[in-house]
């Protein structure tokens, strides 16, 4: 690609959703959801057909977003863990080249204010320390409500409390709360303030949604926008779920028990909650011409993982890195409308997401970052994607046609031939016809992890937090908001409203 026009450094803003499938898109030739917003800005930039996550866990995946490491290399494993203070992060390079630089939404940090290069965090989280210590949860606390469906599937002492309508409908149904105080509203208006606020500095935005990420619960309209009749069920799905995934993982929710009714309906909210997103999208896009700076802002939308949706008849995540999981959504529109419309076959990590914003923003990246710089013509594309799990659980090594899922148990190894088996049905670990090029991906891998795998997993809850007026400085914010939560619970209807009659 060609170079941009460094004398004018361009703004950035970095929208970031929660498990969004690659293909629930209008722009990655979905016929039935509506993304309009997106598709205009797939038209306006380049659309990545093959950017994959390189771990299919939130945190990991996010740290790998920050850092341009993979989780082997800035330690961040889990959903509970924090990357070492010394790791460059893409926001801490631009803080020092003079950008102001923001992030607003679900960040899934440990601690939940954890210092990566944010001169402010408004946040919302889902799970975790953050759901108590939040910027959203201490709002809906101050506005007598409480995210019903969420709690329950989220936090482990209300899910085992939870009725059982939602393990019937797979955590699938609207959300309690009215449009104006959901996640993605609460989420998308304080994005939209910090961009109206934007002034002469050069300015960096992270707006990362809680959703599509389950529970599948988008307010009203959106609850309501597709028919379920009318839907073409995603490719991969199997009239029942394949043994070798049942053995990796029988389901948070039982795969056995998905029925195509219940699938259907799951896909109406699952879109309705994209489609919501989309919806707040473009009213940033709408934000940034209204001040003439859409044309020299670097826009990127991305997702942290993919969701299985149907494919071998799983929902949700925690089994094989099969594609649907693995492949995330990549929109990149560059300033100056650099290569505007068109669509990229190149195997992309999300590694490689902070290379290419400091390379727009004329910053070097550090020493340690591993990807590589999106726009440049003169960098060398990838052969393969490396994508982690849990610490070698499994390891996905995956090239233009081929995939190698490696685990600790040889009896649960998978090897595809992607050109003849799109769907990844037919397991060829054993077949002596792909020895060769089984031996190439395992040797990819060892090029890869060197000698820093295994790694441990890091954890510093005491790290350095950023500092504001809205960071708690102590565990009674946590305990206010908890205590509260507590009080409001109902175990026979999920929650009980004493301040107001809620939709």
């Amino acid at each position: 690609m060609m170079p941009i026009n460094q004398q004018n450094k361009p703004n950035i803003l970095l929208i970031v959703s929660d498990q969004h499938r690659y293909d629930c898109m209008g722009a990655y030739g979905n016929p039935d959801i509506r993304t309009p917003y997106l598709d205009a800005l797939s038209e306006d930039g380049v659309t990545y057909k093959n950017s994959f996550c390189s771990s299919p866990f939130c945190t990991p995946s996010r740290y790998s977003l920050l850092t341009g490491l993979y989780p082997h290399q800035h330690l961040g494993w889990g959903n509970l863990s924090t990357i070492p203070s010394g790791i460059a992060t893409f926001p801490k390079l631009l803080q020092l080249a003079g950008y102001r630089t923001k992030a607003v939404g679900k960040m899934h940090l440990t601690p939940t204010y954890l210092d990566v290069g944010f001169d402010d965090m408004i946040l919302a989280e889902q799970n975790g320390d953050g759901r108590y210590e939040d910027d959203y949860h201490r709002y809906l606390m101050e506005q007598g409500l409480l995210d019903r469906l969420d709690l329950m599937d989220q936090v482990k002492e209300y899910r085992e409390k939870a009725p059982p309508s939602y393990w019937d409908t797979f955590g699938t149904e609207a959300s309690n709360l009215s449009e104006e105080h959901h996640s993605t509203t609460w989420i998308g208006n304080q994005a939209l303030t910090a961009i109206e606020n934007w002034g002469t500095h050069n300015e960096m935005l992270m707006v990362s949604f809680i959703k599509p990420h389950h529970p599948f619960d988008p307010p009203v309209p959106w609850s309501s926008m597709y028919n379920p009749a009318e839907l073409h069920l995603l490719p991969g799905w199997t009239d029942q779920p394949l043994e070798r995934d049942l053995r990796m993982h029988p389901g948070f929710f039982e795969h056995t028990r998905l029925t195509e009714e219940k699938l259907r309906r799951t896909m109406t909210h699952y879109y309705g909650a994209i489609s919501h997103i989309d919806h707040m999208t473009g009213q940033f896009v709408e934000a940034l011409k209204r001040k003439g700076i859409y044309d020299n802002t670097l826009v990127i939308y991305t997702s942290d993982h993919g969701e299985y949706m149907g494919y071998h008849h799983m929902l949700l995540k925690s089994n094989y890195m099969y594609e649907p999981l693995a492949k995330v959504p990549l929109l990149v529109k560059y300033p100056g409308g650099v290569n505007a419309g068109e669509c990229s076959d190149q195997l992309i990590n999300n590694i490689d997401i902070s290379t290419t914003i400091l390379a727009a923003a004329g910053v070097n990246k550090d020493k340690s970052m591993v990807g590589i710089n999106l726009m440049s013509s003169e960098e060398q594309g990838r052969e393969f994607i490396i994508g982690e799990d849990s610490r070698g659980r499994q390891y996905m090594v995956r090239s233009e046609r081929y995939k190698l899922i490696l685990t600790r148990d040889h009896s649960k190894c998978v090897f595809f031939d992607l050109q003849n088996d799109p769907l990844e049905l037919n397991n060829l670990i054993d077949d002596p016809d792909y020895e060769e090029h089984i031996t190439r991906c395992r040797h990819a891998l060892q090029q890869t992890l060197l000698f820093d795998a295994p790694s441990p997993s890091y954890l510093d809850r005491n790290a350095p937090i950023i500092t504001g007026n809205r960071v708690p400085n102590d565990s009674t914010v946590r305990k206010r908001v908890s205590e509260w939560i507590a009080g409001n619970w109902n175990t026979e209807d999920g929650f009980v409203d004493k301040n107001r009659e809620l939709r």
